[in-house]
């Protein structure tokens, strides 16, 4: 009988006696054709019994068997036809006799560099390692990283990420006997081995300007997109067909609130830019500043016009930070000569609301990505998905209305957090600035949250013993002659599915890497399984003398590093303050780690991204390098 499936491709390097490759053939013989090779000759090789007696079984049964295989230049080896590996296995690889550890390591990085050119697109690389190798925290006892073969890291070099690592097992390949360096009849320990399996990693996103075109008060502009948020533009996660874990927990709330009080949709697109009125330099610090050229819409419609994309890149514009280049486009002078990404849809709320003929006992729900300017932390997201609910009521009818959202809120949201051991709370206490986060009002004067849904956790730090995921509050209507206002519950769609779902970091929610998405088809919010184990960071210092210690920006030093590093920088923390006895001078020094969440990251495209860091901070802070 034919198998429906095509047979797939299985490479075996550094084979010893080929017992491994003789019990893979019989466990698996069947849905794999089985292509096993060895460094040393036939001649040499065949001088054991037991390797000429596998050699045999392995040809007997199809088996390819080749010698003098080098597993660091598989490219030459095999011909364009003959690659495409679904699997490559290596089983304890080592350089020989008394090798050290920088002699592994460089084998490793140098075999998998090989394997990028001959594994098939999804295959995979299977490497076992003696106890301890690794220096993985799966290693039982776990060796010191600098003592160790770094696998994680050496796998990086050539875009590769850890899938998963288990216990080495000899029930695949029965038979199997380990042999010494090539081929010598004295075995070494297996106990405690892992397998660690590898697949390719999405390269990491190079920088390049983004151009989006959006209607704003009757006019067409055009605005430079922070390079953080390229790919985080026009994503969709909200979209009807979409099944992304945001949607899915917006749809939750959707129907929770609408068991009470009938819904209704805004459906038209909002600007992702808008006019800033505050001055504050707390609010300015938690907004995204974006250039923005003019002009008057073209006849085609505003809908088709919205948020529309160019890979073109006028010059002139000014630079990320806003700073101007010598800009040879108009741009247009509204709050202090820019414009900035949307931190919230309630900068629409008076509009929408006016515009929208809201029956009595109707509650309006808005969604879309926000951008607000944070910290960088585990909890902090610099953009997320908000969802917005309002009710227009009578004055004095506000109280009733929050409450409402109070219960019903935390009654749909609580039966999905139950699986995770969470619960959401709520004070009515005048809530603490510090603890909103990204929800402090961008324009305090206009609303102030009198609810705060929070997240209880068991952190044994007390700043994280809770997370914000969302504010209830009332905005006063314009004018207030006509005696209505507006309550609204704000909730932070993004940190509600990272809990739900037992996603550890927010970037994991922006990959675009296909094994995320797969785990939430069919609107399943289930254990969210990490596809990338023990990534490596990479700690770099970065130590500057400020100039003016009262007017240095922190929040702009994050900003910088988020630009830069592409958020790869997932911690920043102030190691040093010191003032010169002498010229009393203030100098700070900061630790940046580098890590990825979703792809492979190298030493050397950290050490790159911490030179870019050290020359940006120079140019826009203004500071001088110790």
């Amino acid at each position: 009988m034919t198998s429906l499936h095509p047979q797939k491709r299985f490479l075996l390097v550094g084979e010893g006696n080929f017992s491994f490759s003789a019990g893979l053939c019989e466990t698996r013989g069947d849905e794999a054709h089985i292509i096993a090779t060895c460094y040393e000759s036939e001649d040499v090789v065949s001088g054991q019994e037991l390797a000429k007696t596998n050699i045999r079984y392995l040809r007997d049964r199809g088996a390819e068997v080749h010698f003098c295989v080098d597993c660091i230049t598989l490219k030459e080896r095999f011909l364009p036809a003959e690659r495409d590996f679904d699997r490559i296995y290596f089983n304890f690889p080592h350089c020989g006799r008394k090798a050290g550890v920088k002699k592994n390591k460089e084998l490793l990085a140098r075999f998998f560099c090989s394997c990028a050119e001959v594994l098939a697109e999804k295959g995979e690389v299977h490497v076992a390692l003696c106890r301890g190798q690794g220096g993985t925290p799966a290693d039982q006892p776990r060796r010191d990283w600098h003592n160790s073969w770094q696998v994680v890291a050496m796998a990086a070099e050539a875009g590769f990420i850890l899938n998963n690592v288990h216990p080495f097992s000899t029930r695949d390949a029965g038979g199997y006997k380990c042999t010494g360096y090539r081929s010598q009849d004295k075995s070494f320990c297996v106990e405690g081995a892992l397998n660690h399996i590898f697949t390719r990693s999405l390269p990491l996103l190079l920088p390049r300007p983004l151009i989006c075109q959006t209607e704003l008060e009757g006019k067409l502009v055009s605005f430079r997109v922070p390079e953080i948020f390229r790919d985080k533009i026009n994503r969709g996660f909200l979209d009807v067909n979409s099944e992304h874990p945001v949607r899915t927990v917006n749809e939750k709330l959707l129907e929770g609130l609408g068991k009470s009080l009938p819904i209704r949709k805004v459906n038209r697109p909002l600007s992702l830019v808008f006019q800033g009125s505050g001055n504050s330099s707390s609010c300015l610090d938690a907004l995204w500043m974006v250039p923005v050229a003019e002009r008057n819409p073209d006849p085609e419609s505003a809908a088709e016009k919205n948020m529309k994309e160019t890979e073109t890149f006028p010059s002139g514009f000014p630079d990320w930070d806003g700073t101007d280049q010598g800009s040879s486009l108009k741009i247009r002078d509204w709050f202090l000569g820019q414009l900035y990404l949307r931190p919230s849809l309630l900068v629409f709320l008076p509009t929408v609301v006016q515009e929208t003929e809201l029956p009595p006992e109707t509650l309006l729900a808005l969604s879309g990505p926000v951008f607000r300017k944070c910290k960088i932390s585990p909890c902090a997201l610099p953009v997320y998905h908000e969802a917005l609910f309002i009710c227009v009521v009578d004055k004095g009818l506000g109280d009733t209305r929050m409450q409402f959202f109070v219960e019903n809120l935390t009654g749909t949201l609580n039966p999905l957090l139950k699986a995770t051991g969470f619960k959401l709370g709520c004070t009515t206490n005048e809530p603490d600035p510090a603890r909103l986060g990204a929800f402090v009002p961008f324009e305090p004067q206009l609303h102030k949250p009198k609810y705060l849904i929070a997240l209880e956790l068991d952190a044994s730090d007390p700043e994280l013993k809770s997370c914000c995921l969302g504010t209830v509050g009332l905005v006063p209507w314009h004018p207030t002659s006509i005696g209505r206002e507006i309550a609204y519950a704000s909730l932070n769609l993004d940190l509600l599915a990272m809990h739900v779902s037992g996603i550890c970091d927010w970037r994991m929610l922006w990959t675009s890497d296909e094994r995320f998405l797969n785990q939430f088809s069919a609107g399943n919010l289930d254990g969210f399984k990490s596809f990338l184990l023990y990534p490596p960071s990479y700690v770099h210092d970065l130590s500057f003398w400020v100039p003016e210690p009262e007017r240095f920006n922190e929040a702009q030093l994050h900003a910088i590093v988020r630009h830069v590093s592409r958020e790869l920088v997932v911690s920043v923390q102030l190691l040093d303050r010191f003032q010169h006895p002498e010229t009393a001078q203030t100098s700070l020094c900061y630790r940046l780690t580098y890590q990825s969440c979703d792809r492979a990251l190298t030493g050397q495209q950290a050490a790159a991204m911490q030179l870019k860091l050290r020359k940006e901070t120079v140019r826009s802070l203004h500071v001088t390098l110790r």
